[in-house]
């Protein structure tokens, strides 16, 4: 059976929650609330679902540098994705994950796993409130242990660091993924420093959704991009590698080619001032 990429449908998901070939991870979460993601996932959520936790399970421990929210560690993850069942090959799992902020923290999942090689993940469309808008079974349930097997594959040349931003060469374009006002520098809610990298341009990531979390259609997220065409090499960032994932998404549903990733972002280019 071939499964779709990238983005799926709530209908296409609720066709396929019995699929053993299918895992379904729930990362809704809240910066401004870290527990309210695991408490919306105990109060329901798709069945079957698993929650994995932006701080506990899609990051690593915060340093003095790396950004708020450094990649997890490797054979971790790895080991939690073996426990919800996920399978590397040779027919790989597809991953199928949401919230219910537009994309925020699910793309970051939908990064990771293709960041780690394992290309069967896809974002639903909508996200927890067009699931339960359209109807949808919800559970209180957690899904019990399964036994996957998945073996990591890192692509090294998807993401970089403070020094590849630092000395990037003209050609390349560095994009800011956070709100105007945030990467004008006149508020900082989070990190102790207001500003942008020198250079960078301001695509922010809410303007790839509509407001009640639809990735916007193909060919208007073309228009959006049409202004990265001329540059030799792509390299996107936000607060700490989470948002920065929609706008990597939206690039990849236009049939741009993939962008790199600065996951410490502006909490870790900071953190060297």
């Amino acid at each position: 059976m071939t499964y779709p990429h990238n983005l799926v449908t709530a209908a296409w998901l609720a066709q396929h929650l019995d699929d053993p070939k299918v895992v379904v991870a729930d990362c809704r979460f809240a910066l401004a609330d870290p527990a309210q993601g695991a408490q919306q996932y105990a109060a329901g959520h798709i069945p079957g679902a698993w929650h994995l936790d932006l701080n506990q399970d899609l990051s690593s421990p915060v340093q003095r540098h790396g950004g708020r929210h450094p990649l997890p560690d490797r054979d971790t993850f790895s080991q939690r994705l073996t426990a919800m069942g996920v399978e590397s090959g040779p027919e790989p799992t597809l991953v199928v994950a949401y919230d219910d902020s537009r994309f925020a923290f699910a793309s970051r999942l939908w990064w990771l796993l293709r960041y780690l090689g394992h290309d069967h993940v896809a974002v639903l469309d909508g996200g927890w409130t067009g699931w339960v808008e359209g109807g949808y079974p919800t559970s209180a349930e957690s899904p019990a242990p399964r036994s996957g097997h998945f073996v990591p594959a890192p692509r090294q040349d998807w993401m970089v660091d403070m020094e590849t931003v630092r000395d990037r060469p003209e050609g390349v374009l560095l994009i800011d993924s956070r709100s105007p006002d945030r990467y004008r520098g006149e508020v900082e809610p989070i990190d102790p420093v207001a500003g942008s990298i020198p250079g960078a341009v301001n695509y922010f990531w809410q303007d790839v959704s509509t407001e009640n979390g639809q990735m916007k259609p193909a060919n208007e997220l073309s228009q959006h991009w049409a202004g990265l065409n001329d540059a030799e090499a792509v390299i996107v960032y936000c607060g700490s590698g989470v948002t920065a994932c929609v706008n990597l998404l939206a690039q990849t549903v236009a049939g741009r080619p993939v962008a790199k990733l600065y996951p410490g972002g502006w909490s870790d280019w900071c953190s060297y001032l």
